[in-house]
């Protein structure tokens, strides 16, 4: 399968272009930079410059494939305020050159905000006008317009090496405040998945997944954030302390400590009944003691 893939010289993205690759697949990836298309052409990709902001360069990627896998998305501080509505209209782009062909249209959600308190299941569909993030809906939506559109919603965890994401800017603030912050005692719940696993998932779905298909990328269903905070303290050396809402936003920068604050447990049990998936690499504390976050440098951060 012609495979175009945005987002691909990103964490998750190369590791989903390898995947993509070793199953035998033909992989053409999104390079918005001269960097990023030697990075590209040395993983074995093939390179289509364009970037997200480019409507006809991806509808021109996505024509020429015979699947799209829509991993790109602005998450660091403050361009994620804007980065739904660049998503949204992505995915519109992409979808109405697939629109009619029963191509799979994959694109990375979150399972972040959906439903605070209480576990995730793949069968639980929210108030897509309370959620910030417009991937899901925007993606599902051409299922009904002959796509075979589906969403992977991801852990607000991907872990593993190369990390830059939540936990790399995490391990950088304990270092910086010389604490771990958690807020009050620490029983709010994060899930995770292994950047391995989720690219295995991505290729999954794209191969198998039927429209309008919701999976879960997850494999710790919801570590407490305290638990998380005392394994990035004993890597750092430093002592793990609890913090009110506001003092953690102190500690971590507006949005880790807006994020710290969520409850967002979620399982895959239905996406691995489904897909035959199932995660089979470290989880997230396991990686920390594995000390790799603790071994690189400083990783960049949130500015607030």
């Amino acid at each position: 399968m012609k495979v175009f893939v945005t987002g691909a010289t990103g964490f998750i993205g190369s590791a989903v272009v390898q995947e993509l690759l070793q199953a035998g697949h033909t992989v053409t990836g999104l390079a918005r930079s001269d960097r990023g298309a030697e990075q590209l052409r040395a993983s074995g990709a093939m390179v289509h410059r364009g970037t997200l902001d480019d409507l006809a360069s991806l509808q021109a990627g996505a024509a020429a494939a015979d699947g799209v896998i829509h991993l790109a998305f602005v998450h660091n501080f403050p361009g994620f305020f804007f980065a739904p509505g660049k998503d949204a209209k992505a995915i519109a782009a992409i979808g109405s050159v697939l629109a009619g062909t029963g191509k799979p249209f994959v694109v990375a959600g979150g399972v972040a905000g959906l439903r605070p308190g209480q576990i995730l299941t793949e069968d639980y569909v929210p108030d897509y006008r309370k959620v910030l993030r417009k991937s899901e809906p925007a993606v599902l939506a051409w299922a009904e317009h002959g796509v075979r559109a589906s969403v992977i919603r991801l852990a607000p965890s991907v872990h593993g090496a190369g990390d830059k994401g939540f936990v790399a800017w995490l391990v950088a603030r304990a270092r910086q405040h010389r604490q771990a912050a958690f807020i009050g005692d620490g029983r709010q719940r994060w899930s995770a998945v292994h950047r391995l696993d989720a690219a295995r998932l991505f290729r999954l779905a794209l191969e198998k997944g039927i429209a309008g298909g919701i999976y879960h990328g997850v494999g710790d269903e919801g570590l407490a954030f305290g638990d998380l905070a005392a394994a990035i303290g004993k890597g750092v050396g430093v002592p793990a302390v609890t913090k009110s809402t506001w003092g953690a936003i102190r500690c971590l920068g507006l949005f880790l400590g807006i994020l710290a604050r969520i409850d967002c447990p979620a399982s895959s049990r239905l996406t691995q009944q489904a897909l035959n998936w199932s995660p089979t690499q470290a989880g997230l504390l396991e990686d920390l003691a594995l000390g790799g976050y603790f071994s690189a440098s400083p990783q960049a951060q949130p500015q607030a």
